[in-house]
């Protein structure tokens, strides 16, 4: 409704409309969850208007035959709202696992654009106080001189799947789970097209060296604010040289590798969550093996 945002008379009237629910967050990016299901605790306008008022709201959209809006609740607020609904607070990362696809996505829209919000008190040219206008969408420097409008930025990265041959490079962090092995993944610098991007991040991480890469998939990655552009990719050898400040590890792993290691409980991927998760997914399904059956079969962790 990105054409409504301005109209405030219709955003006031939308936020009253009977039907019109509010997704609750706290301000860590936290959900306010119902306290007997893994579903978000919808804020009825009733109770908006009755108690929270004063809280100034974001406009998701339309969907469902019904208005989606957001509230960020400070401590006081959010102690209150428990003790109305008994709801609990969940984060992103474990709600993405847990809620259908349309509240997830509205659980990461949420987060991605009031975290903007809360990142722009201030202008960026010239330090005056900002606010919020076109119902949660932009913010407008308060210096008269001026008036400069803010925009929602999202910083993109590259993460990808490298293969040579019949196995693939995946690395892991320090302080991951133990076992856990991914995607190499990095952000992209200025004045860089996604393919450099790749070349350049694998390289640094790992001193591979990719001859080429293809689009696979993206996934906005609202912690706090990105969009992972996914990407297969072709090494021009398996010589691995790690830097001290880039991976704790990497390895190339043939789809073998990754069926045994995770049946023996000592190899872990990323949740399905992930647009890391879909690469390895690909790149296995690509050999007849199922990830899905890996991990449903694998040992608790």
């Amino acid at each position: 409704m990105a054409e409504r945002r301005d109209d405030r008379l219709w955003v006031e009237e939308t936020e009253r409309g009977a039907e019109t629910r509010f997704l609750v967050l706290d301000t860590e990016g936290q959900a306010f969850v119902a306290g007997d299901a893994d579903t978000p605790c919808w804020m009825p306008p009733s109770m908006r208007n009755e108690r929270f008022g004063d809280v100034v709201a974001t406009l998701l959209g339309l969907a469902d035959g019904r208005a989606w809006f957001t509230l960020v609740l400070d401590e006081a607020h959010g102690e209150l709202y428990e003790t109305l609904t008994g709801a609990r607070r969940m984060s992103l990362r474990e709600a993405g696992l847990l809620f259908d696809a349309f509240e997830a996505g509205l659980f990461a829209y949420a987060k991605g654009v009031t975290h903007w919000q809360r990142q722009t008190r201030y202008c960026t040219l010239c330090g005056a106080p900002t606010v919020v206008v076109a119902a949660g969408h932009r913010v407008q420097c308060t210096n008269p001189d001026g008036a400069h409008l803010h925009f929602p930025r999202t910083d993109a990265a590259i993460i990808v799947i490298v293969e040579h041959g019949d196995a693939c490079l995946l690395g892991r962090q320090r302080g991951w789970p133990q076992g856990r092995y991914s995607t190499l993944a990095g952000f992209i610098e200025p004045g860089e097209s996604l393919e450099d991007a790749v070349k350049r991040e694998v390289r640094e991480e790992s001193g591979v060296e990719v001859l080429h890469a293809t689009y696979h998939s993206s996934q906005p990655w609202p912690m706090p604010a990105s969009l992972m552009v996914g990407f297969t990719a072709v090494a021009a050898s398996r010589d691995i040289r790690l830097r001290d400040d880039e991976l704790e590890d990497a390895r190339w792993f043939t789809a073998d590798d990754i069926v045994s290691g995770m049946a023996a409980g000592t190899l872990g991927v990323p949740p399905p969550l992930s647009v890391s998760y879909r690469l390895i997914e690909h790149w296995l399904a690509l050999r007849g093996v199922s990830l899905g059956e890996l991990v449903a079969n694998a040992p608790k962790r």
